[in-house]
């Protein structure tokens, strides 16, 4: 029980349901959440931790870099974010969506810029 009070938690912030929308799209880099959001990395890092707490997400270092993704591989957290994620109306995550496409093709892309170099 323990278990699904955490996943629970873990839903009950708006931060974190706009982050969990996002990776809906695919795995980011926390500095990709950042401009998306709007938040600090320090903030990011935060919610990510909880994220993962409640194993709704999964992350991957790679360098200094963390990469975020929706962790699929449990089928009742899959079906719950899917219904969670899907009664999130257009208009709460279209201000998050235009941010994370102006910052993936700005110069401070670090990402982008380290994948190039």
């Amino acid at each position: 029980m323990n278990e699904l009070v955490t996943m629970f938690k873990a839903l009950s912030d708006r931060n974190r349901l706009l982050a969990l929308k996002i990776l809906q799209q695919g795995e980011l880099c926390g500095c990709h959440l950042v401009a998306a959001l709007g938040l600090v990395q320090p903030q990011i890092s935060f919610h990510m931790k909880i994220l993962k707490k409640a194993g709704l997400i999964l992350d991957r270092r790679c360098g200094r870099w963390t990469y975020y993704r929706l962790n699929d591989g449990d089928m009742f957290m899959r079906f719950l974010l899917l219904a969670a994620l899907d009664r999130m109306e257009a208009k709460d995550i279209a201000p998050c969506l235009k941010r994370l496409d102006t910052f993936r093709t700005s110069s401070a892309n670090v990402c982008r810029k380290r994948e190039t170099e």
